[in-house]
């Protein structure tokens, strides 16, 4: 009943995580979740997850700490040099060899923590084209869904620790200096775009010549996974190349990715004869010249209502200008709407974020395409759609707004299911046939059964292999803090170490042999003057009772004054007669001050020997 209890709080921590931040953990893997989660709450001292959830609720400023311990951002400059190595020297090349000479290179770096795998991937190509051709054809972007990481990454400022990987060569080719930190140059930055994505909801980024997600797969459950690296085979050109982190494989994609070198974890995009042809986007309506009569407008109108796919339109100011049937019936718009910003409608930001992408094309001035999203239809209706997305200019006027095309491609996904589902039909037909003998059908099954075996071990290892990188990221990172906190003790050594070498200088320039006594009397500093005047070093007497030390001074008649500055804290002065260290008679002056820090902590005495 206590397993059950805790595994219902977790999910109401979840659940009000969700609910309170817009954040969904629910396709992490709940082991690595939970232990994430378990460290923060010991750093805040709380047990239960139910506490927890109360602790958030009084405290909004945890939501912060609490998600930078759950997305580890550990990451590093050309981390794994081998399968850097690998890209520079192979997969560059047939990229830039297969884009040719004018095409624009696109690579992305999701998950990229605090940037340095998306500056690596820039580096690399900065060596390959020249700096140059580098801002004319690259746009790197780099994405994740930690803004605190992601607003460190788009400064590009790095500690010596951190550029620690990066080539001497490099570093002072593409990086200058800002007191003692390495800055990536600002010319060179304008190519990469940071940005704020969440790989389980968002839409990937398309056209990519490059895809980097390195340690970041391995901490969402399986299902997941499928998910994301469907959404990456689309986002991929027909050649494009995937990287992964050491700790991931593609045991569920080997039809979508085949591999270039395993032990680099890097594939290639594989053709799929069950992908969607892509359609011809609609051109928008001409402008109307002089002489045409109302009802040529009216076929026009009525001709875009008879349209294929819904399409809509926005003036340059942002409203809403005009829209089809098709349209109005796909998301549930009237007339009210028209003249309205386009920001304020539900569709501009659901399912996917239409107003950067709008941007985007009139920035180009070309079409942009947006891919595989999901729109569910008020019944409940899920639909495939492919956004295109074209800006419309005039020859007198310029940039007159931007038209936005959706095509409708769930029932060619439905038909690409069926066919898939007939294919799977028929290898199962075939292996029957040639399972005639019976010998043969029990042997195959023997072996097939094997492998399963041996596919069900593979995947246990996965599984065992990715908690163990998880835990190597999580130790990396103590690694780190132990390595501050480390700096910060040497720190306050050496300013310790510094302040004893000036107590000690300051000592040794006094004329006074100084002996400082605690509250029980007992010596604590013995200055070299006192050494030299009374012959005892400061190792003989540290410790001990100063009332009952043998240095050829009557210590006995200072008991009185000692005390007096003890508990009335005041200043006192004698003389006495005494012998130094050299046997020969002296007069000394002994002044008593009372030691202050929280009170009377003890008393220095300045121990002067009188001339004459």
């Amino acid at each position: 009943m206590a397993a059950d209890s805790t595994a219902t709080d977790f999910t109401k921590l979840l659940d009000y995580l969700k609910a309170s931040r817009g954040f969904d953990f629910s396709a992490y893997k709940m082991s690595s979740l939970m232990r994430r989660i378990q460290k923060r709450m010991r750093e805040v001292g709380v047990s239960s997850y139910s506490d927890y959830t109360d602790y958030l609720e009084v405290h909004p400023n945890e939501f912060g700490p609490l998600f930078d311990t759950v997305l580890i951002n550990v990451t590093g400059f050309f981390r794994d040099a081998e399968a850097w190595q690998f890209i520079q020297e192979q997969i560059i090349p047939r990229i830039l060899e297969e884009r040719g000479p004018d095409r624009a290179i696109r690579a992305w770096s999701a998950g990229c923590a605090t940037g340095e795998e998306a500056f690596t991937v820039a580096m690399l190509l900065l060596e390959a084209l020249g700096e140059e051709e580098f801002r004319k054809r690259v746009k790197i972007y780099a994405t994740d869904a930690d803004e605190g990481a992601l607003a460190l990454a788009r400064q590009g400022s790095y500690e010596a620790r951190q550029i620690a990987g990066v080539p001497a060569a490099m570093l002072e080719k593409y990086f200058d200096m800002n007191g003692s930190r390495h800055v990536f140059r600002s010319d060179l930055r304008r190519c990469l775009i940071f940005g704020k994505h969440d790989l389980i909801q968002d839409a990937a980024i398309s056209r990519l010549d490059l895809l980097t997600c390195r340690n970041t797969l391995m901490y969402f459950n399986s299902e997941t996974q499928e998910k994301i690296l469907a959404r990456f085979h689309f986002a991929l050109n027909k050649t494009g190349y995937l990287f992964l982190g050491k700790a991931e494989t593609l045991l569920a994609h080997s039809n979508s990715f085949r591999p270039v070198d395993l032990k680099s974890r890097l594939f290639v995009r594989s053709p799929n004869s069950n992908l969607r042809d892509r359609l011809l986007a609609l051109s928008s309506p001409a402008v109307s010249e002089p002489g045409i009569g109302s009802r040529n407008v009216r076929i026009r109108e009525a001709a875009l209502d008879a349209g294929a796919v819904a399409q809509i339109a926005v003036d340059r100011r942002g409203h809403l200008a005009l829209f089809n049937e098709r349209a109005r019936r796909l998301f549930g718009l009237g007339t009210v709407d028209l003249g309205r910003l386009f920001q304020d409608l539900e569709l501009s930001y659901r399912p996917i974020e239409l107003r950067s992408h709008m941007e985007e094309a009139q920035a180009s001035r070309s079409a942009v395409y947006v891919k595989d999203v999901e729109w569910r239809h008020p019944p409940g209706e899920s639909r495939q759609l492919e956004i295109h997305i074209v800006p419309l200019f005039d020859a007198a006027t310029g940039f007159l707004g931007t038209s936005l095309s959706f095509l409708d491609f769930t029932h060619a996904h439905q038909l690409r299911t069926e066919l898939e589902r007939s294919n799977q039909e028929l290898e199962t037909a075939y292996e029957e046939l040639q399972s005639a003998n019976e010998e043969l059908e029990t042997t195959n099954e023997e072996l097939q059964s094997t492998v399963e075996e041996l596919e069900t071990t593979n995947e246990e290892l996965q599984s065992a292999n990715e908690e163990l990188e998880t835990m190597n990221e999580e130790l990396q990172s103590t690694n780190e803090e132990l390595r501050s906190m480390n700096d910060q003790l040497q720190q306050r050594s050496h300013e310790l170490d510094q302040l004893n070498r000036s107590m000690e200088t300051i000592l040794a320039s006094l004329r006074a042999a100084v002996v400082v006594v605690d509250r029980a009397l007992q010596v604590k500093v013995w200055s070299d003057k006192a050494e030299d005047l009374w012959g005892l070093r400061s190792d003989e007497v540290r410790g001990h009772e100063f009332l009952a030390l043998d240095i050829g001074l009557p210590v006995r008649e200072l008991e009185g004054p000692l005390r007096e500055s003890l508990t009335e804290n005041r200043e006192n002065e004698m003389e006495l007669d005494g012998i130094n260290r050299r046997g020969r008679p002296v007069r000394c002056r002994v002044r008593c001050a009372p030691l202050m820090g929280r009170g009377v902590e003890g008393v220095i005495l300045l121990m002067e020997e009188m001339e004459g």
